[in-house]
């Protein structure tokens, strides 16, 4: 894990993704790259601490966000409008400043010659894009990706353009079915070929993914998106469950926080 440093950033730009109603909800921030000692040492599934500073006193908290992508020009972040917070990021203009701190938490195993399936729910997809362009040998990745929103929405041709990528839409909730047999088929044949699995998204998602890779006996990661309000493992608002498998004997079967523990995770390791 990459020791924390608080920059003071510029917005370069704020792209929106697709169109859901009369306003955009899916936003791409790209900032000036933060002035980390070692930069270029993140792992795709760290996050960072996002506070721009027109939050004033209105909006004490930081906002969480996994690193997109990051090169030696700019920090990418991408973020779906939920709330307060991120309805004023939406309105964020080239030329404003931004407090950012990271990178955070643990990321993504990276196996070079080992099969890796990638398996996305919605927001889930945005580890991933740093983690097909970081990847030494692309080849090896494949995808599975499952929304509710249009695909225009997430930033999948970023991906597209380096590995395969499979998308199901599930407009409704009860539309999973395909998704599900999906899911059990890839899980099982990456098991077979004693590979690595990847997911990040909701909980119940990743809770359907940890049973399967139990099930396969799949080697699993998950990233958690517990909400956070430091980041830092100081406001103990984000833990979760470890279980027996946890390698740390005086935290195991115990809450630990999230935000400096993970957010990625042995599928074995946590309970969801």
């Amino acid at each position: 894990m990459s020791t924390p440093s608080s920059s003071l950033l510029t917005v370069l730009d704020l792209v929106p993704f697709g169109q859901t109603g009369p306003e955009h909800r899916f936003f791409a921030l790209r900032l000036s790259r933060p002035d980390w000692p070692d930069w270029n040492r993140w792992r795709p599934g760290q996050f960072v601490m996002v506070r721009p500073l027109s939050f004033g006193l209105e909006i004490p908290w930081a906002r969480p966000f996994g690193i997109c992508h990051m090169t030696a020009r700019h920090l990418i972040c991408f973020f779906q409008v939920h709330g307060r917070g991120t309805q004023r990021m939406a309105k964020l203009v080239p030329g404003d400043e931004v407090r950012v701190w990271g990178p955070l938490g643990n990321g993504f195993a990276m196996e070079e010659d080992t099969p890796t399936l990638l398996l996305a729910g919605g927001m889930g997809i945005v580890p991933f894009v740093g983690y097909v362009n970081r990847h030494p040998q692309p080849w090896n990745l494949t995808m599975l990706f499952g929304h509710r929103e249009p695909l225009g929405c997430y930033p999948v041709d970023s991906i597209n353009e380096r590995i395969p990528v499979d998308t199901l839409r599930e407009p409704e909730s009860g539309d999973l079915d395909d998704f599900l047999f999906s899911l059990q088929e890839r899980i099982r044949d990456n098991a077979e070929q004693h590979g690595l699995v990847l997911a990040c998204g909701p909980r119940p998602f990743l809770l359907t993914v940890q049973q399967l890779a139990a099930r396969f006996g799949a080697r699993a990661q998950l990233s958690l998106e517990n909400r956070m309000a430091c980041g830092v493992g100081a406001c103990l608002g984000c833990v979760t469950r470890t279980t027996a498998a946890w390698p740390v004997a005086a935290t195991r079967e115990t809450p630990v926080q999230v935000c400096t523990q993970g957010p990625v995770f042995w599928a074995n390791q946590v309970e969801l």
